[in-house]
């Protein structure tokens, strides 16, 4: 039985008013109590996605830059003077030199800069240092983060539609270099994403995580979620306390979270919170029902709302997690795109597949293979007809609408053609709806 003392202190504080509302979360739990003068500090934000061509919904989305803000102000304060602010996007492009100095700029982190003194890296352009894990598992991970003394994690809390929940501990993924972050989504059942998640914490330094729950995002972790003003902050200490408070409030037991369970099993530790100390607002005041995958057709054939279109002659499967990033930055796009073509007339009996581990099934006409990956697991199997094959790792949008034409889906590249200004389609929603404010996300002068 965990004993009163062992227990660790987790802050839930109302967003109220900036700086006084951080400061708060800090104090009630401790969480800077580790923190000495003289450590080299590294701050990761949350910037999951990111368009220098649009604006789009950032709310649920990215780490408010108010609260990054209010941290460094805190950190300033108890006089640590070595502090960076790190991040590796996830760019439509993984050349692309440009979008993350854009979003540093839009983000004001270079004023925070100018201002504080802080150093702001894209830790793709830095040095990298491997991991080993496991016998089986090595990451190759930033050398900043790793060679830092004390880490201010302060991810966005959101659902995501592949491991459930994305707050503290998935947060880390974003110091892992491109090959490393594809190697997570593994094809072994037993050591699949959940599984490499939960090692994240394994190679934290002293931490103090911050949940930002100004913003919460249901169906997250990208732009097409449902963004909602929650007004939360979440603080800890202890990364995986804060990660399981934060999956109670948007409606998930940290047992329905399976790199949680990894987590606990790593680490000897309840899954529950019987070693949890929340303090501040009770738990069931702020918790709301957040969904966290996109619904699919029984058969998971497709997904909801293509099945509703009365969409026949194509099989799209339900995406696993052995799908990685950077073909799941395509799904949703070529989702669309498969829509905006359907005119009513059953297509030929196309299947598609993604990922890693899906096989084909036996009788279908055609069997598109999305990602080298796919191809690579399928391309000699019995049970396809014709195969239509999409390599490259990601695939290239020429050949993905190339490959759906061969098959018989008329795509145009038009869609494609716009994919760094599609996301600005979303603002729609909330437009009118004061609460949604682009303010958050500026520094001011």
């Amino acid at each position: 039985m965990t004993r009163v003392l062992d227990k660790k202190k987790v802050s839930i504080v109302r967003y109220e008013k900036s700086l006084e509302s951080v400061r708060k979360a800090v104090d009630l739990c401790g969480g800077l109590n580790r923190l000495s003068s003289d450590a080299k500090v590294f701050i990761k934000p949350n910037v999951v996605f990111w368009t220098r061509f649009a604006s789009f919904p950032k709310w649920g989305v990215i780490t408010t830059s108010r609260v990054i803000e209010d941290m460094v102000v805190l950190l300033k304060e108890r006089g640590v003077q070595k502090i960076v602010i790190g991040e590796g996007i996830v760019l439509n492009d993984p050349k692309d030199t440009e979008s993350a100095p854009h979003a540093f700029e839009s983000l004001g982190y270079y004023r925070l800069k100018a201002r504080y003194g802080v150093d702001v890296i894209d830790v793709h352009n830095r040095p990298f240092k491997k991991v080993q894990l496991d016998d089986g598992i090595s990451l190759d991970v930033n050398g900043d983060f790793l060679d830092s003394d004390f880490l201010v994690d302060i991810p966005v809390m959101k659902t995501h539609a592949q491991t459930v929940v994305s707050l503290g501990i998935k947060n880390i993924k974003g110091t892992l270099n491109v090959n490393s972050r594809k190697k997570c989504h593994s094809a072994d059942p037993e050591k699949d994403l959940n599984y490499h998640v939960a090692k994240f914490i394994e190679m934290i330094p002293p931490c103090f995580t911050m949940l930002d729950g100004i913003y919460t995002n249901e169906r997250g972790p990208g732009f097409d979620g449902k963004m909602r003003r929650s007004n939360i902050l979440v603080g800890s200490s202890d990364m995986f306390s804060a990660d399981k408070v934060g999956a109670r409030i948007l409606g998930f037991d940290a047992s329905e979270v399976p790199h949680l369970v990894h987590a606990s099993q790593n680490t000897g530790r309840p899954i529950d919170l019987s070693d949890v100390e929340p303090v501040g607002e009770p738990i069931e005041d702020v918790a709301a029902k957040h969904q966290y995958d996109f619904p699919y057709a029984e058969d998971d054939a497709l997904p909801l709302p293509m099945k509703r279109m009365g969409i026949e002659g194509l099989a799209y499967r339900k995406y696993d997690l052995s799908m990685c990033t950077y073909c799941s930055s395509l799904n949703g796009i070529i989702l669309t795109a498969i829509a905006q073509a359907w005119q009513g007339e059953p297509w030929n009996d196309v299947e598609v597949l993604t990922g890693k581990l899906m096989k084909p099934t036996p009788g279908k006409k055609k069997t598109i293979l999305l990602g080298k990956c796919m191809y690579l697991a399928n391309k000699d199997d019995p049970n396809i007809n014709t195969l239509i094959a999409v390599k490259g790792c990601p695939p290239s949008t020429k050949k993905i609408v190339e490959a759906f034409n061969e098959a018989g889906i008329p795509l145009t590249h038009d869609i494609f053609d716009a994919r760094e200004t599609v996301p600005s389609l979303f603002m729609k929603k909330y437009e009118g709806r004061p609460e949604f404010d682009e303010a958050f996300f500026k520094i001011d002068d």
